[in-house]
């Protein structure tokens, strides 16, 4: 429920106008990126530039918060439940399930678990937005945002009571003044708060107010009508000439959201959390039994080449991923954003024993999955064929539902025995043992369905084909052409240039006879014998690297190829334009949208195509007519593209296709997108993962949060489309809370509900994600789905306790002539939970917050919230008082200051003084803690001790009993300090 779900709700309500949740939260969050780094002169570009470069990771990353928002009203779960949308007068169920989604989102941030942190972020915004178009805030006049709904320290409006009549009758689908008078007074002291029942449950009081619209059956009931302004519609909205003021205090409270996280967490990782501008992760999955010597000397050389060359560029990665496997051991996972640190990881590794085939690869896979960025590509150097077959439909489901591509670069010799690969590795072997010529077939199935390649190579040439890393990783890279060709025949394919594409490769594996390319002049070039003027071919064993020379010419090309056996073609090209995708079904449960489907589409039903174009300057007319899916053998259905109203107004905005598939068909597929660059030349964009439709689905009802030392219960169904049959199961995490991974056997007719049960251990630290994922397959046929489902652990007494500010004291001498004098006040900041202080912002003065004494000795400088290059100007000021003690600034524009090591225990005070012109006469000062509670803190000219920062006093200042203890409690030179300080602004 709430405003509309997303763009397709604008169409199903006739109501193009309407904003959605959908539109308010990417518009939100666009704003302040973008408030964020125009703040930074690191990243500073024109406006235009700089649209363009938020990469195709931040719209992935827009669209997870979206898809967060959008299912509070899709889920079984959620839909119809009252406290996730502020229904039925459950206010304040609802403003504490708001602070536990707060307080989630921030410990997942902390942890740097952001995929999680996105999701949690998503049903905030939904909850919060949905606050404005139930209630009757806006009908009381309110033209501000409820602070008290994430500030506990903010005023609270009291909630009519259950038997309290809150509306009248209504008979019309346009609802005025139906709010009985005390519901819709603008008296401040009068105001009575209420917001409208929504089908049978609860069970609407008489006299209370209704939601309303065509889809509420208790708008029948007393009293009649509704008052929500979830749209412009009549039909849906009883209310719905107040949608724009619900709208607009809605987008300000997304905003006051965003800003608060972005003060809390630093404009660092803020970034970090929407994947802006961030170059592909460096992600390598390393076998370090002895025979690998070769394969680590040459994937250390290539990460240190990479290296080297983007460092200081927009191109250096953003995350550094590096898992080892050896057998029986797997991991650990070396995560880090310091490319020096990966790179002594990369050292640190041996080739040492194993030996024996095969290996615990997929593990590795899967963690390397698990913990790297979506979008990224895995790079996995082995030479042994998996052992772990049994993850191979847990690991294909994450990298699908990441979109990550997942490459085998394997040195595996054509007559290999298990004797070979212990001479390799220096042991030797009684008797020799064949192995399976098709031993790596998992390794090449998931490579093609998640759109990487496989490459045997040779020792001698692994260093040479690990240039493939360099050529995937650099930024805006797009794909022209993916395809297979299994038989050993000539083979033809085409690929399209447009004006946008640069430095464009071709990919080749498996082993070629001959091979021509051809221009769309029609003019050829030999690629195995000729030095021609259109490509530069490099041949290592197993993979073909092929560069087009400049000029590229715009237009089709033709790529032909004779081979004895399969083939794999890719091309590539720098390009800011790519897309995303994802199939939708329409719902008209609680509110008209797209639900978007988790997993596989369903083979011979119709299905919604989205596509968002990412990367389009605000000048660039291009334009885009259908999609294509594409099949083995070609083409195998086009659909046509119709441009959504989603998010057209904002010249930052992703540009939104829709089109309907009639019927999805059964053969797997790949998307391609079609459309005309702003010269009139064809563009054209393809998605490497590989689409496998299906006739059984998964549906998770429920994503619960797991408290350590409890055990927490994951509800699913399976919806099966085929005729009745059985089906095996299987559940997996990458932590082992799981009692039980299966495989279960059953049988279903058309659905069945099933449950996994977790237990968190004690030790479990709050904020890590657990990633579980489901997969069911068929047991008569290829039938296959899968759910992949991230769990936050969260503290089992949760600190929702902010902060609190004490004025200590005041000095005011201001005269009539304000510029000649200052006043000054004295601060002590506590934190009253167990989290401890965390950052201080001034929000509002124009004088100096000083913090007049050294930090604890716990660290050994004071650094700011996630300190960056960019953020080196800010508490640049720093003045010696006595030989050993500084003074911190803090003032209005700096970034927050991170004070946590300022205080050696959580419940210590924090002593501060603020110092002001007689012009400026009044602050404010936000303070949260470790937990992500904050408190406003406001003072001004003349105020004495008080335990309210809200009130005001005069006369001379004096030393109160508590600044007398914080003195004494404090170090002599702290005492100096104090004394200066106080002496200077008298």
């Amino acid at each position: 429920m709430g405003f509309l779900p997303n763009f397709w709700s604008r169409v199903l309500t006739l109501s193009w106008d309407s904003s959605t949740h959908q539109y308010i939260t990417e518009q939100a969050i666009i704003n302040v990126t973008m408030e964020t780094l125009r703040s930074s002169k690191k990243h500073w570009n024109p406006p235009e530039e700089t649209r363009t470069r938020l990469g195709r990771g931040f719209w992935r990353a827009v669209g997870d918060v979206v898809k967060s928002n959008a299912a509070m009203d899709f889920l079984s779960s959620t839909r119809s439940d009252p406290v996730y949308h502020f229904d039925s007068e459950h206010v304040e169920s609802a403003t504490l399930m708001l602070r536990q989604f707060w307080a989630q989102t921030l410990l997942s941030v902390q942890a740097k678990e952001y995929q999680s942190a996105r999701h949690s972020l998503g049903q905030l915004f939904h909850s919060l937005q949905d606050f404005y178009s139930h209630s009757n805030w806006v009908e009381m006049g309110q033209r501000s945002i409820y602070l008290h709904l994430l500030r506990p320290e903010e005023p609270a409006l009291p909630v009519a009571k259950e038997h309290t009549p809150t509306c009248m009758e209504c008979f019309s689908i346009t609802c005025r003044n139906n709010l009985l008078p005390k519901l819709s007074s603008t008296q401040q002291d009068s105001q009575l708060l209420t917001t409208g029942y929504f089908g049978t449950f609860p069970p609407k009081p008489e006299g209370k107010c209704s939601h309303g619209g065509i889809l509420d059956s208790s708008r029948h009931t007393g009293a009649k009508g509704g008052i929500n302004k979830d749209s412009t519609s009549p039909f849906f909205s009883p209310h719905h000439y107040l949608h724009v003021e619900a709208a607009a205090l809605a987008t300000e409270a997304t905003l006051t959201v965003l800003r608060d996280l972005r003060d809390t967490v630093g404009a660092k990782t803020f970034l970090r959390l929407f994947s802006v501008g961030q170059a592909p992760a460096l992600v390598f999955v390393m076998d370090t039994t002895g025979s690998m010597f070769e394969e680590i000397t040459a994937a250390r050389l290539r990460a240190h080449s990479i290296i080297q060359s983007r460092a200081g560029s927009t191109e250096q990665p953003g995350t550094y991923v590096l898992v080892p496997f050896h057998d029986p051991a797997v991991g650990p996972v070396y995560e880090t954003d310091d490319p020096n640190q990966f790179m002594q990881h990369m050292e640190n590794l041996m080739a040492l024993g194993g030996g024996d085939e095969p290996e615990m690869c997929l593990s590795a896979v899967q963690m390397a999955l698990t913990h790297s960025p979506p979008l990224s590509e895995i790079f996995v150097f082995t030479d042994a064929s998996p052992k772990d077959f049994h993850l191979f439909d847990a690991v294909k489901a994450v990298a699908l539902e990441k979109q990550s591509k997942v490459t085998f670069l394997l040195t595996k010799d054509p007559n290999y025995t298990t004797e070979s690969r212990k001479r390799r590795s220096g042991r030797k072997r009684r008797s020799r043992e064949p192995l399976s010529p098709d031993r790596f077939s998992l390794y090449s199935a998931l490579s093609s369905l998640s759109g990487g390649l496989t490459i045997f190579t040779t020792n001698s040439d692994i260093h040479k084909v690990s240039t493939i890393v360099e050529d995937k990783t650099a930024s805006d890279k797009v794909t022209l052409l993916h395809v297979e060709s299994t038989q050993g025949l000539m083979s033809s394919h085409s690929f399209r240039v447009d004006s946008s594409v640069k430095n464009i490769t071709l990919h080749v594996t498996g082993i070629l006879i001959e091979s021509v390319l051809t221009n769309p002049s029609d003019q050829s070039q030999s690629l195995l014998s000729d030095q021609g003027p259109l490509a530069q071919l490099q041949h290592f064993e197993g993979l073909y690297r092929i560069c087009l020379l400049h000029p590229i010419q715009p237009g089709q090309w033709k790529i032909t190829a004779k081979s004895d056996g399969p083939l794999t073609f890719e091309v590539v090209g720098d390009s800011s334009v790519d897309f995303l995708y994802y199939f939708a079904a329409v719902t008209n449960e609680t509110h008209p949208g797209l639900a978007r489907m988790e997993g596989s589409p369903i083979a011979g039903v119709s299905a919604f195509l989205v596509l968002a174009v990412t990367g389009l300057a605000p000048d660039e007319e291009a334009s885009f007519s259908h999609a294509t899916l594409l099949g083995a053998d070609g083409e195998i259905k086009e659909v046509l593209l119709n441009t959504s109203s989603s998010s057209s107004s904002s010249s930052y905005s992703v540009k939104e296709l829709v089109g309907l598939v009639d019927s999805v068909p059964q053969a797997p597929f790949y998307v391609r997108l079609t459309g005309h660059d702003s010269r009139g030349n064809k563009l054209e964009r393809v998605s490497t993962e590989m689409v496998q439709p299906t006739y059984v689905q998964i549906q998770v009802s429920s994503a619960p949060r797991l408290v350590p030392g409890h055990s927490t219960v994951v509800d699913f169904d399976i919806l099966n489309h085929g005729p009745p049959r059985l089906f095996k199961l299987t559940a997996d995490d990458d932590c082992g809370y799981l009692h039980s991974k299966g495989p279960y056997s059953f049988h279903v007719e058309e659905k069945r509900s099933f449950q996994v049960d977790l237990h968190t251990p004690a030790t479990a630290q709050p904020g890590a994600t657990v990633t579980l994922t489901l997969t069911v397959r068929a047991l008569d046929s290829p039938d296959s789905n899968y759910a992949v489902t991230y769990l936050t652990v969260v503290p089992p007494d949760p600190d929702i306790s902010p902060p609190s500010c004490f004025v200590a004291g005041g000095q005011s001498t201001c005269p009539s002539t304000c510029n000649e004098s200052s006043w000054t006040v004295s601060l002590v900041v506590t934190d009253r939970g167990r989290a401890g202080l965390s950052t201080l912002l001034l929000q509002k003065g124009e004088g100096i917050l000083t913090l007049p004494h050294n930090p604890s000795q716990k660290g050994d400088s004071l650094e700011e919230a996630q300190p960056g290059p960019s953020q080196q100007k800010a508490h640049k000021h720093k003045t010696s008082i006595g030989d050993q003690h500084q003074q911190t600034r803090l003032e209005k524009g700096d970034p927050p200051l991170n004070v946590s090591e300022w205080v050696v225990d959580s419940s210590e005070p924090l002593w501060l003084s603020y110092t002001s012109s007689c012009c400026s006469t009044q602050a404010e000062l936000l303070v949260w803690d470790a937990a992500g509670n904050m408190k406003l803190c406001r003072f001004m000219s003349g105020q004495q001790r008080n335990g309210n920062t809200e009130t005001s006093g005069s006369g001379q200042i004096r030393l109160t009993g508590i600044l007398w203890f914080g003195l004494l409690w404090s170090s002599v030179a702290w005492v100096n300090a104090i004394t200066n300080v106080l002496s200077a602004g008298s």
